[in-house]
């Protein structure tokens, strides 16, 4: 008896490996979809929504593959162009501010880190805005929303910083390496976002 428990005990441990190994996979293969649905630039909000959207759908068992997730990104695309378009123009802000710092801008190295940290800031609220992204909805309510959970989870969004670090890590090194790794910044949102939905 005790060695059919034994069995019975190590089968289900083997399929929660595989199955974990399996989600593993499903995200480095998201990461790849993302990448390429990121291409025009503008467009990597609606991606990582897309993205997201197809991990809770692996998560929760359901169907779904490359045609589920390109029908979520032509509609996220819809409106969230414009995120993606608001995104760039931060970053030039940013950029535009530290190479002021770099000339010897009075008051410039703290200029610098407060907008390099309101940049970061807003990765987040993206990420965590597209980990809750679903067909019809605007994003406007859910960046307002998003913003407010990045202040008020310093926790989750920590967490969310930590896989755009890996992103940006993997590409200093070994660039292809970085494409991957996106569907695990997805799957760190959408994990983020349950985790303070159940707090």
């Amino acid at each position: 008896m005790t060695e059919v428990r034994a069995k019975a005990g190590s089968r289900r441990g083997e399929s929660l490996l595989a199955e974990r190994f399996a989600l593993f996979a499903e995200c480095l293969l998201t990461g790849v979809w993302i990448a390429v649905a990121s291409l025009p630039l503008v467009t990597y909000p609606a991606a990582f929504a897309a993205g997201a959207r197809h991990l809770g759908r692996r998560v929760r068992h359901q169907g779904g593959g490359c045609r589920e997730f390109a029908a979520d990104f032509r509609s996220a695309v819809r409106g969230g162009w414009l995120v993606g378009l608001a995104g760039w123009a931060a970053l030039a802000a940013v950029w535009t501010n530290v190479q002021a710092v770099r000339a010897g801008l009075p008051g410039g190295p703290a200029a610098g880190a407060v907008a390099v940290s309101a940049l970061i800031g807003a990765a987040v609220a993206v990420l965590r805005a597209a980990a809750l992204w679903q067909p019809g909805r605007s994003w406007r309510p859910l960046l307002a929303a998003a913003g407010r959970r990045t202040v008020l989870d310093p926790a989750g969004s920590f967490l969310i910083v930590g896989g755009l670090a890996v992103v940006a890590l993997s590409a200093w090194y070994v660039a292809p390496l970085a494409v991957p790794v996106l569907g695990a910044v997805a799957a760190a949102a959408v994990a983020v976002e349950e985790r303070y939905r159940h707090r």
